[in-house]
Protein backbone atom coordinates (compact mmCIF):
# COMPACT_ATOMS: atom_id res chain seq x y z
CA UNK A 1 0.00 0.00 0.00
CA UNK A 2 1.15 3.30 -1.04
CA UNK A 3 -0.19 7.03 -0.24
CA UNK A 4 -2.07 7.39 -3.33
CA UNK A 5 -5.00 5.08 -2.23
CA UNK A 6 -5.37 7.53 1.04
CA UNK A 7 -4.69 10.91 -0.94
CA UNK A 8 -7.77 9.62 -3.10
CA UNK A 9 -9.82 8.17 -0.24
CA UNK A 10 -9.39 11.79 0.94
CA UNK A 11 -10.31 13.70 -1.74
CA UNK A 12 -13.33 11.33 -2.14
CA UNK A 13 -14.02 12.47 1.21
CA UNK A 14 -13.77 15.97 0.70
CA UNK A 15 -16.47 15.74 -2.16
CA UNK A 16 -18.76 13.91 -0.03
CA UNK A 17 -18.77 16.36 2.60
CA UNK A 18 -19.73 18.94 0.73
CA UNK A 19 -22.88 17.19 -0.23
CA UNK A 20 -25.87 17.96 2.36
CA UNK A 21 -26.69 13.94 3.18
CA UNK A 22 -28.85 14.22 6.16
CA UNK A 23 -30.81 11.15 6.99
CA UNK A 24 -33.98 10.77 4.25
CA UNK A 25 -32.28 13.20 1.88
CA UNK A 26 -29.16 10.91 0.87
CA UNK A 27 -30.14 11.18 -3.24
CA UNK A 28 -27.41 13.33 -4.30
CA UNK A 29 -24.82 11.56 -2.13
CA UNK A 30 -25.91 8.18 -3.45
CA UNK A 31 -25.97 9.78 -6.99
CA UNK A 32 -22.25 11.17 -6.52
CA UNK A 33 -21.42 7.72 -4.81
CA UNK A 34 -22.69 5.83 -7.32
CA UNK A 35 -21.13 7.38 -10.31
CA UNK A 36 -17.61 7.62 -8.57
CA UNK A 37 -17.74 3.69 -8.48
CA UNK A 38 -18.39 3.17 -11.81
CA UNK A 39 -15.94 5.72 -12.80
CA UNK A 40 -13.75 3.27 -11.67
CA UNK A 41 -14.59 0.62 -13.69
CA UNK A 42 -17.27 -1.57 -11.30
CA UNK A 43 -20.88 -1.97 -11.68
CA UNK A 44 -22.77 -0.64 -9.11
CA UNK A 45 -25.67 -1.15 -7.93
CA UNK A 46 -28.80 0.74 -6.12
CA UNK A 47 -31.35 0.68 -3.99
CA UNK A 48 -33.38 3.60 -2.74
CA UNK A 49 -30.12 5.91 -1.00
CA UNK A 50 -28.51 2.00 -0.81
CA UNK A 51 -25.32 1.87 -3.42
CA UNK A 52 -23.25 -1.71 -3.42
CA UNK A 53 -20.78 -3.05 -5.55
CA UNK A 54 -19.84 -6.91 -6.01
CA UNK A 55 -16.57 -8.52 -6.64
CA UNK A 56 -15.97 -9.97 -9.92
CA UNK A 57 -16.21 -13.62 -10.32
CA UNK A 58 -18.96 -14.13 -7.73
CA UNK A 59 -19.40 -17.35 -6.45
CA UNK A 60 -22.81 -18.45 -4.40
CA UNK A 61 -20.63 -21.51 -3.25
CA UNK A 62 -17.92 -19.30 -1.77
CA UNK A 63 -18.77 -17.57 1.44
CA UNK A 64 -19.24 -13.87 1.21
CA UNK A 65 -18.10 -10.91 3.17
CA UNK A 66 -19.85 -7.45 3.41
CA UNK A 67 -17.74 -4.29 4.12
CA UNK A 68 -20.73 -1.78 5.37
CA UNK A 69 -20.93 1.84 6.48
CA UNK A 70 -23.51 4.34 6.28
CA UNK A 71 -23.32 7.64 3.79
CA UNK A 72 -26.37 9.81 5.96
CA UNK A 73 -25.51 11.84 9.00
CA UNK A 74 -27.33 13.84 11.38
CA UNK A 75 -28.17 17.64 11.37
CA UNK A 76 -25.48 19.97 12.61
CA UNK A 77 -25.52 20.44 16.24
CA UNK A 78 -24.98 24.13 17.31
CA UNK A 79 -21.67 25.81 18.07
CA UNK A 80 -20.48 24.87 15.09
CA UNK A 81 -17.22 27.36 14.38
CA UNK A 82 -17.11 26.67 10.74
CA UNK A 83 -19.22 25.71 7.84
CA UNK A 84 -20.08 21.86 8.52
CA UNK A 85 -20.52 21.35 4.77
CA UNK A 86 -17.36 23.19 3.56
CA UNK A 87 -14.17 20.01 4.19
CA UNK A 88 -11.20 22.31 5.43
CA UNK A 89 -7.58 20.28 6.57
CA UNK A 90 -5.98 21.97 9.09
CA UNK A 91 -2.98 20.30 11.39
CA UNK A 92 -3.72 17.24 9.58
CA UNK A 93 -7.59 17.02 10.63
CA UNK A 94 -10.17 17.20 8.25
CA UNK A 95 -13.34 19.24 9.31
CA UNK A 96 -16.91 18.63 8.29
CA UNK A 97 -20.03 17.07 9.26
CA UNK A 98 -20.06 13.32 8.75
CA UNK A 99 -16.23 13.31 8.59
CA UNK A 100 -15.91 10.90 11.21
CA UNK A 101 -19.35 9.78 11.61
CA UNK A 102 -18.69 7.82 8.99
CA UNK A 103 -17.46 8.99 6.07
CA UNK A 104 -13.84 7.88 6.66
CA UNK A 105 -15.09 4.48 6.75
CA UNK A 106 -17.47 4.98 4.00
CA UNK A 107 -14.22 5.81 1.65
CA UNK A 108 -11.68 3.70 3.88
CA UNK A 109 -14.07 0.59 3.01
CA UNK A 110 -14.23 1.32 -0.69
CA UNK A 111 -10.70 1.90 -1.27
CA UNK A 112 -10.00 -1.49 0.86
CA UNK A 113 -12.60 -3.21 -1.67
CA UNK A 114 -10.63 -1.89 -4.98
CA UNK A 115 -7.48 -2.74 -3.24
CA UNK A 116 -8.84 -6.24 -2.37
CA UNK A 117 -10.70 -7.21 -5.72
CA UNK A 118 -7.78 -6.73 -7.52
CA UNK A 119 -7.05 -10.39 -6.76
CA UNK A 120 -9.10 -13.06 -6.62
CA UNK A 121 -9.68 -13.66 -2.51
CA UNK A 122 -11.11 -17.49 -1.41
CA UNK A 123 -14.46 -15.26 -0.67
CA UNK A 124 -16.59 -13.07 -2.62
CA UNK A 125 -16.45 -9.37 -1.28
CA UNK A 126 -19.46 -6.92 -1.29
CA UNK A 127 -19.48 -3.09 -0.60
CA UNK A 128 -22.39 -1.47 0.31
CA UNK A 129 -22.96 2.39 1.52
CA UNK A 130 -26.01 2.70 3.19
CA UNK A 131 -28.81 5.23 4.24
CA UNK A 132 -31.03 6.02 7.18
CA UNK A 133 -28.69 4.75 10.00
CA UNK A 134 -29.11 7.11 11.86
CA UNK A 135 -32.81 6.49 12.51
CA UNK A 136 -32.74 3.21 11.53
CA UNK A 137 -34.70 3.26 8.40
CA UNK A 138 -36.75 1.44 6.55
CA UNK A 139 -35.29 2.31 3.60
CA UNK A 140 -31.36 1.84 4.81
CA UNK A 141 -30.19 -1.65 5.91
CA UNK A 142 -33.08 -3.35 6.09
CA UNK A 143 -34.23 -2.65 2.44
CA UNK A 144 -30.41 -3.15 1.09
CA UNK A 145 -30.68 -6.54 2.83
CA UNK A 146 -33.74 -7.62 0.56
CA UNK A 147 -31.37 -7.65 -2.19
CA UNK A 148 -28.06 -8.52 -1.02
CA UNK A 149 -27.29 -12.30 -1.52
CA UNK A 150 -26.62 -14.39 1.57
CA UNK A 151 -23.71 -12.50 3.57
CA UNK A 152 -21.94 -14.84 5.86
CA UNK A 153 -19.82 -12.22 8.19
CA UNK A 154 -19.66 -8.22 7.79
CA UNK A 155 -17.47 -5.25 8.97
CA UNK A 156 -19.61 -2.14 9.79
CA UNK A 157 -17.32 0.85 9.60
CA UNK A 158 -18.38 3.14 12.81
CA UNK A 159 -15.50 5.38 14.55
CA UNK A 160 -14.08 2.76 16.78
CA UNK A 161 -10.41 3.95 16.55
CA UNK A 162 -9.70 0.88 14.32
CA UNK A 163 -10.18 -1.65 17.61
CA UNK A 164 -12.46 -4.50 17.11
CA UNK A 165 -16.28 -3.88 18.71
CA UNK A 166 -17.03 -7.51 18.86
CA UNK A 167 -20.09 -6.89 20.97
CA UNK A 168 -22.50 -4.01 20.98
CA UNK A 169 -25.68 -3.37 22.89
CA UNK A 170 -29.05 -3.41 21.38
CA UNK A 171 -32.30 -0.83 21.73
CA UNK A 172 -35.73 -1.48 22.99
CA UNK A 173 -37.57 2.27 23.21
CA UNK A 174 -40.92 2.06 25.77
CA UNK A 175 -44.08 4.12 26.36
CA UNK A 176 -45.38 3.16 29.38
CA UNK A 177 -49.36 4.22 30.25
CA UNK A 178 -50.81 4.55 33.78
CA UNK A 179 -54.20 5.33 34.27
CA UNK A 180 -55.56 6.61 37.02
CA UNK A 181 -59.41 8.89 38.27
CA UNK A 182 -59.27 12.64 38.27
CA UNK A 183 -60.71 14.79 40.90
CA UNK A 184 -60.22 17.74 42.32
CA UNK A 185 -56.93 18.46 44.22
CA UNK A 186 -57.94 20.31 47.09
CA UNK A 187 -60.37 16.92 48.15
CA UNK A 188 -59.59 13.73 48.98
CA UNK A 189 -60.66 12.11 45.46
CA UNK A 190 -59.22 10.42 42.85
CA UNK A 191 -56.26 8.44 42.09
CA UNK A 192 -53.19 10.05 41.24
CA UNK A 193 -51.87 8.50 38.11
CA UNK A 194 -48.41 10.39 38.75
CA UNK A 195 -47.90 8.14 42.17
CA UNK A 196 -49.22 5.08 40.89
CA UNK A 197 -46.13 5.51 37.88
CA UNK A 198 -44.03 6.04 40.76
CA UNK A 199 -43.49 2.21 41.58
CA UNK A 200 -42.72 1.61 38.44
CA UNK A 201 -40.49 3.90 37.77
CA UNK A 202 -38.69 2.75 41.06
CA UNK A 203 -39.13 -0.96 39.57
CA UNK A 204 -37.20 0.23 36.45
CA UNK A 205 -34.53 2.34 38.53
CA UNK A 206 -33.83 -0.72 40.71
CA UNK A 207 -34.29 -3.63 38.64
CA UNK A 208 -31.11 -5.66 37.27
CA UNK A 209 -31.74 -8.77 35.02
CA UNK A 210 -29.24 -11.64 36.29
CA UNK A 211 -27.46 -12.15 33.59
CA UNK A 212 -24.61 -9.84 32.89
CA UNK A 213 -22.02 -9.74 30.11
CA UNK A 214 -18.27 -9.61 29.73
CA UNK A 215 -18.11 -7.17 27.04
CA UNK A 216 -20.98 -5.40 27.50
CA UNK A 217 -22.24 -5.44 31.40
CA UNK A 218 -26.07 -5.35 32.46
CA UNK A 219 -29.06 -4.75 30.59
CA UNK A 220 -29.90 -0.86 31.64
CA UNK A 221 -33.19 0.65 31.96
CA UNK A 222 -33.37 4.69 31.78
CA UNK A 223 -36.50 6.45 32.37
CA UNK A 224 -36.13 9.20 30.27
CA UNK A 225 -39.21 11.48 29.98
CA UNK A 226 -42.55 11.48 31.68
CA UNK A 227 -45.79 13.75 31.17
CA UNK A 228 -48.57 14.15 33.08
CA UNK A 229 -51.36 16.39 34.94
CA UNK A 230 -53.34 19.19 32.56
CA UNK A 231 -53.40 21.55 35.60
CA UNK A 232 -52.41 22.45 39.17
CA UNK A 233 -55.64 21.68 41.03
CA UNK A 234 -56.45 18.62 38.82
CA UNK A 235 -55.70 15.20 40.11
CA UNK A 236 -54.10 13.59 37.32
CA UNK A 237 -55.90 10.52 35.86
CA UNK A 238 -52.82 9.24 33.24
CA UNK A 239 -49.17 9.50 33.58
CA UNK A 240 -46.86 8.93 30.62
CA UNK A 241 -43.37 7.61 30.69
CA UNK A 242 -40.17 6.36 28.50
CA UNK A 243 -37.63 3.97 29.28
CA UNK A 244 -34.48 3.33 27.18
CA UNK A 245 -33.64 0.02 27.28
CA UNK A 246 -29.84 -0.93 26.29
CA UNK A 247 -29.95 -4.65 26.33
CA UNK A 248 -26.77 -6.80 26.44
CA UNK A 249 -26.31 -10.05 23.93
CA UNK A 250 -27.81 -12.25 26.90
CA UNK A 251 -31.11 -11.38 26.47
CA UNK A 252 -33.43 -10.93 23.16
CA UNK A 253 -35.57 -7.46 23.36
CA UNK A 254 -38.56 -9.95 23.26
CA UNK A 255 -37.13 -12.24 26.56
CA UNK A 256 -36.35 -8.13 28.30
CA UNK A 257 -40.30 -7.11 27.34
CA UNK A 258 -41.87 -9.74 29.02
CA UNK A 259 -39.59 -9.76 32.23
CA UNK A 260 -40.69 -6.06 32.12
CA UNK A 261 -44.21 -7.27 32.08
CA UNK A 262 -44.19 -9.66 34.88
CA UNK A 263 -43.11 -6.57 37.49
CA UNK A 264 -44.83 -3.66 35.90
CA UNK A 265 -48.77 -2.52 36.18
CA UNK A 266 -48.49 0.13 33.55
CA UNK A 267 -49.48 -0.74 30.09
CA UNK A 268 -46.19 -1.44 28.40
CA UNK A 269 -45.70 -0.97 24.56
CA UNK A 270 -42.47 -0.80 22.87
CA UNK A 271 -41.91 0.95 19.47
CA UNK A 272 -39.62 -2.10 18.04
CA UNK A 273 -37.45 -5.13 19.70
CA UNK A 274 -35.40 -5.21 16.55
CA UNK A 275 -32.68 -3.41 17.42
CA UNK A 276 -31.15 -6.23 18.69
CA UNK A 277 -27.74 -6.83 20.59
CA UNK A 278 -24.95 -8.43 18.94
CA UNK A 279 -21.76 -10.47 19.53
CA UNK A 280 -19.11 -11.87 17.33
CA UNK A 281 -17.55 -15.39 17.89
CA UNK A 282 -13.80 -14.65 19.11
CA UNK A 283 -13.13 -17.95 17.51
CA UNK A 284 -13.73 -16.13 13.72
CA UNK A 285 -10.74 -15.68 11.51
CA UNK A 286 -11.14 -12.06 10.93
CA UNK A 287 -11.11 -11.63 15.31
CA UNK A 288 -7.98 -13.86 15.13
CA UNK A 289 -6.60 -12.08 12.34
CA UNK A 290 -7.67 -8.47 14.32
CA UNK A 291 -5.65 -9.11 17.59
CA UNK A 292 -2.76 -10.48 15.53
CA UNK A 293 -3.11 -7.29 14.23
CA UNK A 294 -2.69 -5.78 18.08
CA UNK A 295 -6.53 -4.77 18.06
CA UNK A 296 -8.19 -4.17 21.17
CA UNK A 297 -11.46 -6.23 21.53
CA UNK A 298 -14.00 -4.26 23.32
CA UNK A 299 -17.74 -4.38 23.69
CA UNK A 300 -19.65 -0.91 22.37
CA UNK A 301 -22.21 1.10 23.70
CA UNK A 302 -23.98 2.30 21.01
CA UNK A 303 -26.06 1.58 18.29
CA UNK A 304 -25.26 0.66 14.59
CA UNK A 305 -26.71 -1.30 11.57
CA UNK A 306 -25.11 -4.27 13.26
CA UNK A 307 -28.54 -4.66 15.26
CA UNK A 308 -30.03 -5.13 11.85
CA UNK A 309 -27.93 -8.02 10.67
CA UNK A 310 -28.71 -11.55 10.65
CA UNK A 311 -25.53 -12.59 10.54
CA UNK A 312 -22.18 -12.56 11.76
CA UNK A 313 -20.26 -9.10 12.07
CA UNK A 314 -18.23 -6.89 14.13
CA UNK A 315 -18.17 -2.99 13.97
CA UNK A 316 -14.55 -1.19 13.19
CA UNK A 317 -13.58 2.03 11.73
CA UNK A 318 -11.54 5.28 11.85
CA UNK A 319 -11.95 8.09 14.33
CA UNK A 320 -13.37 8.17 17.58
CA UNK A 321 -16.61 7.80 18.93
CA UNK A 322 -16.64 10.65 21.22
CA UNK A 323 -16.34 12.72 17.97
CA UNK A 324 -19.66 11.69 16.38
CA UNK A 325 -22.59 14.49 16.67
CA UNK A 326 -19.87 17.32 17.57
CA UNK A 327 -19.72 20.90 16.57
CA UNK A 328 -16.20 20.85 14.39
CA UNK A 329 -17.01 16.99 14.16
CA UNK A 330 -13.48 16.22 12.20
CA UNK A 331 -11.44 12.97 11.23
CA UNK A 332 -7.11 13.19 11.24
CA UNK A 333 -5.87 12.32 7.95
CA UNK A 334 -3.48 9.50 9.38
CA UNK A 335 -6.53 7.80 10.87
CA UNK A 336 -7.88 7.39 7.18
CA UNK A 337 -4.03 6.00 6.19
CA UNK A 338 -4.35 3.46 8.82
CA UNK A 339 -7.70 2.53 8.05
CA UNK A 340 -7.23 1.22 4.48
CA UNK A 341 -3.95 -0.67 5.95
CA UNK A 342 -5.86 -2.19 8.55
CA UNK A 343 -8.60 -3.26 6.25
CA UNK A 344 -6.42 -4.93 3.77
CA UNK A 345 -4.06 -6.36 6.45
CA UNK A 346 -7.06 -7.88 7.87
CA UNK A 347 -8.77 -9.37 4.56
CA UNK A 348 -5.76 -9.92 2.33
CA UNK A 349 -5.02 -13.53 1.78
CA UNK A 350 -7.78 -14.43 4.27
CA UNK A 351 -9.21 -18.11 4.59
CA UNK A 352 -12.70 -18.49 5.59
CA UNK A 353 -14.47 -21.93 5.41
CA UNK A 354 -16.06 -22.18 2.22
CA UNK A 355 -20.06 -22.82 2.35
CA UNK A 356 -21.29 -26.88 2.65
Amino acid sequence: MDHKETNEAIALLQQMIAIPSISKDETAVADFLERFIEINGYVASRTNNNVWVMSSGFDPSRPTVLLNSHIDTVKPVQGWTRNPLMPVIENGKLYGLGSNDAGASVVSLLYAFFYLTQEQQSYNLIYAASAEEEISGENGMVSLLKELPKIDFAIVGEPTEMNLAVAEKGLMVLDCTVSGLAGHAARDEGENAIYKAIRDIEWFRTFEYEKKSELLGKVKMTVTQITSGTQHNVIPDKCSFVVDVRSNEMYSNQEILEEINKHVDCDVQSRSTRLSSTATPLHHPIVKRGIELNRTLFGSPTLSDQSLMPFTSLKMGPGMSSRSHTADEYILLSEIDEAISLYVQLLDGLKLESRS
